[in-house]
């Protein structure tokens, strides 16, 4: 009898345990980070298919994107597939592009410069001649341009027009898998300057 006991008070312990990680591992997931495998070549070299990273769900409640940051979201034609690009046009700018050089122009201010790209090497640039949004108005107030590292193979903004901000999940915090590029903050980028 006493194994008996022994048994299910076993079985009940367990049971705790996993409903206490779902309760930790619930709100965690929905609230502060989640995992995710990058499937595609569309941000090649920066990151590739089979990657796992973690992304930070929590900071863009405090703060706006910025030009550079790389983030996940949800595809705007079908929200149920996740994306991975790289922000590019932030609200209130109009983005041009033509021979693989973008350039930024901030339409209240007057101003326009080119930005500098690092992470897009010469063998994955595009020589389209864009401009986005399409429409004489700049990006609305919740609205960004995105695009991928690897232009030549990025189903983007280019593609599908400027993403609404409540489409953004978040961004890549930490890259664990494989463990020969675990990194933190991957992808990361920011100009110190723009060429005016």
């Amino acid at each position: 009898m006493n194994t008996e006991k022994s048994f299910w008070q076993g079985i009940m312990e367990w049971v705790r345990v996993i409903v206490i990680a779902f309760i930790i591992a619930i709100p965690v997931r929905l609230f502060i980070a989640e995992p995710f495998i990058v499937n595609g070549a569309s941000m090649d070299p920066t990151f590739s298919t089979g990657q796992f990273l973690i992304v930070d769900r929590l900071t863009y409640r405090f703060e706006s994107p910025k030009r550079g940051d790389v983030i996940v979201f949800e595809y705007p034609n079908n929200p149920s597939v996740y994306y991975i690009k790289r922000i590019i046009g932030l609200p209130g700018e109009r983005v041009r592009m033509s021979e693989g050089k973008v350039s930024i122009e901030q339409v209240a201010a007057g101003k326009t410069f080119t930005i500098d790209e690092p992470y897009v090497k010469n063998y994955h640039i595009s020589h389209e001649t864009i401009i986005l949004p399409e429409t004489k108005e700049p990006l609305g107030k919740d609205q960004y341009v995105v695009m991928g590292d690897n232009r030549a193979e990025s189903s983007d903004s280019r593609v599908w027009g400027p993403l609404d901000n409540h489409f953004i999940i978040g961004k890549p915090i930490v890259r664990l898998w494989p463990l020969t590029t675990n990194s933190l903050k991957p992808g990361e980028y920011h100009e110190a300057s723009s060429t005016q």
